[in-house]
């Protein structure tokens, strides 16, 4: 049975099935969609199971994308999922197939990874943004800009002083659970920091952002409190009445947030800013130091020669 848009309503957060609730709707609603979907790696949810064979959860994955592309997301809109190693090459093939235009390819580096003692600890995430037309689109650059190397480190006259656009690997901590923004009734949540640029760069003011896996109620929280109207969808009825609640309180200034920022505003004070410092000056080249030390732990590295010494026949 179709929705009217009505039915769905702006500022709201709806119990139910996304695939259900998006395919039944009689006109599209988001200009952003950010999805956070289970990864299929056994999270324990409260009534969702999170282990699925891999062709059935390969086609849920396709429902449930293909609910938000062509029903849901405006002619301008943008789409972003995230995603882990598992399936990240399923996701942006099914993405492809239904007509997305790939922007960027993230990695999210969270910098908390997990302890492994037989591989290297994972420490990412993928995210995909996607957008519906190929040049049409939201994209406000000088929302999300950070300052570049230039300013922070070289005090390069030259840097622009409106800062420079991140780069394809974004570095922010996972949510911890000393961490302000933590909340303690569900398993997975993702930073609000990482949701604010995405929200920033990919949407305007009254503009309205949908996460179909509204879990922790990051998105929408995020979105309300940076002046989007949202819709966030979730099957657990207690994760809905929380996530309600969390909005509330954010909106009413009674929850602190976690600087994990690229760029934490407590440091910002304590960088080099370029254009007219005093800085090297230009085109000049520091002699470089006799040794270097090569690991992430250099203490336990032998020293190595910046310049090995010329062999014989060399």
């Amino acid at each position: 049975m179709a929705r009217d848009k009505a039915q769905v309503k702006p500022n709201s957060i709806i119990q139910g099935d996304c695939v259900e609730i998006l395919s039944g709707l009689r006109s599209p609603v988001a200009d952003l969609i950010f999805a956070d979907p289970p990864f299929n790696i056994g999270y324990k949810y409260d009534v969702y199971q999170d282990r699925r064979k891999y062709d059935d959860y390969y086609a849920w994955t396709q429902s449930w994308m293909a609910a938000c592309v062509k029903k849901a997301l405006k002619p301008r809109g943008s789409m972003w999922v995230a995603i882990g190693d598992e399936y990240a090459a399923e996701v942006k093939t099914i993405g492809d197939r239904l007509g997305l235009h790939l922007r960027n390819w993230i990695i999210w580096h969270y910098t908390f990874g997990q302890a492994t003692k037989r591989k290297f600890a994972r420490s990412h995430a993928h995210l995909f943004y996607w957008t519906r037309d190929a040049k049409e689109f939201a994209f406000n650059d000088m929302a999300v800009r950070i300052p570049s190397a230039r300013q922070t480190t070289y005090a390069d006259r030259r840097a622009n002083p409106a800062g420079k656009m991140p780069d394809d690997v974004w570095s922010f901590s996972r949510v911890c659970g000393t961490f302000n923004e933590r909340v303690d009734w569900h398993p997975c949540q993702m930073p609000e920091k990482v949701l604010e640029r995405i929200v920033k760069v990919s949407s305007d003011p009254r503009q309205l952002v949908l996460d179909p896996f509204s879990g922790s109620g990051t998105t929408c929280s995020v979105a309300a409190r940076l002046g989007r109207k949202y819709i966030g969808i979730d099957l657990s009825a207690d994760y809905v009445a929380n996530s309600r609640q969390r909005i509330a309180d954010t909106l009413a200034g009674k929850r602190a947030k976690t600087d994990i920022a690229e760029n934490p505003e407590s440091l910002r004070h304590l960088r080099k800013v370029g254009g007219g410092g005093t800085g090297k000056r230009r085109g000049h080249t520091p002699k470089p130091q006799p040794s270097v030390k090569t690991s992430e732990n250099p203490a336990a590295e032998p020293v190595m020669p910046l310049f090995p010494a010329r062999q014989a026949g060399a």
